[in-house]
């Protein structure tokens, strides 16, 4: 460990003389990127000067220790030096194994999030409504932006599917164990019995791809207009601005009608589409290294049951973690740091626990 910290503080030493060059500074982009590897890795060395100071004082008490010849009272404040400097290296040696354990390079992507109705007819479509104004809300504390790429809404105001993005550094980092199939339990309002219906939606996360990510071939890409249609027939275009385009390869197919523009409709497809076809080549890498499943907290698989939000107990239940709270209402008006906290935590162990095995 402490070589690759050696190697990783040589590495910053290297970073801050390049970004000092006027060459570099002249390029944005190599600029940029070295900034921000650099704000990666300072942590940890900060953190390893903390080891290093711990490290000297207590070879310095442990040789005064070894020498003896001291007055009592000395010898005492020696001795408590030695045990803080031992207490002190353990923790940071902690936290710094921690530390370089392998990023999520998509870490601080945006990210894409995709919300369907799932069994519970029009409850499930209005549970996928709940979900993602719980998303929106929690977006808005962290001050990220969110936007809305394509929606299917239903009559009573619910949605069949909605896919939107949030755009904020490090949002991926943040929503990418969503993923899931999420349960509700409640009274829905057109149940004249009280009766508690239990219904879900699925929810998919993907990093926003960009351009450099994945290249799409536009010779792959059919793209058809055809006119908007709206729930209730509100907001239907005259022309034929929405747009569905089919990756013929993959088989993945987007729509987009949201906006009233074609070129936008387009634009904001493509978003979804680089995503998704994205999102599908990780998780053929992800199935083709067996150990990789097994260090994470969920598959992510969208088939996989993660959550439930039960009304009647104002009770939000995550499984995977065996975390139950009792702010229901807190939690759906976007208070989810406690949820994502422990689940990062979980994670974190997980991945601790494979690279010591």
């Amino acid at each position: 460990m402490l070589e690759k910290l050696e190697t990783v503080e040589k590495k910053l030493n290297e970073i801050n003389e390049k970004l000092c060059q006027p060459e570099i500074v002249s390029d944005q982009e190599q600029y940029k990127k070295l900034m921000q590897e650099a704000k990666h890795i300072t942590p940890i060395v900060e953190k390893y000067k903390e080891f290093k100071t711990a490290r000297d004082s207590f070879e310095e008490a442990k040789a005064l220790l070894e020498e003896g010849g001291m007055e009592k009272d000395f010898r005492e404040m020696v001795q408590e030096e030695f045990d803080t400097a031992r207490d002190d290296m353990e923790k940071i040696s902690e936290e710094l194994k921690i530390l370089l354990l392998p990023r999520d390079p998509n870490d601080d992507k945006n990210v894409i999030v995709e919300i369907r109705g799932g069994t519970g007819g029009e409850e499930a479509a209005l549970f996928a409504n709940t979900l993602f104004r719980m998303y929106s809300m929690y977006a808005e504390t962290k001050g990220w932006k969110t936007e809305i790429l394509s929606a299917n809404e239903t009559e009573l105001g619910g949605f069949k599917e909605i896919s939107f993005m949030i755009e904020g550094e490090g949002a991926y980092s943040r929503f990418k164990f969503e993923s899931g199939v999420h349960r509700v339990q409640r009274v829905p309002e057109t149940e004249s019995q009280g009766r508690i219906h239990t219904s879900a939606a699925t929810v998919a996360v993907l990093p926003e791809a960009e351009e450099v990510d994945i290249e799409i071939n536009p010779a792959d890409l059919q793209i058809d207009t055809f006119r908007s249609s709206g729930a209730g027939g509100q907001h239907i275009n005259k022309t034929e601005s929405a747009i569905r385009i089919t990756h013929l390869p993959t088989g993945t197919v987007v729509e987009c009608q949201d906006e009233r523009s074609q070129y936008k409709n387009k634009d904001k497809a493509m978003k979804i589409l680089r995503s998704r076809i994205l999102e599908s080549e990780r998780e053929k890498q992800n199935a083709a290294i067996a150990g990789e499943r097994k260090a994470q907290v969920g598959s992510g698989d969208r088939s996989e049951r993660i959550r439930t939000y039960n009304y009647p107990q104002g009770r939000v239940s995550d499984h995977r973690i065996n975390l139950t709270i009792y702010r229901l209402e807190q939690v759906l008006n976007g208070d989810l740091d406690e949820i994502i906290d422990a689940l990062v935590t979980a994670d974190t162990a997980e991945k601790l626990k494979a690279e010591e095995e």
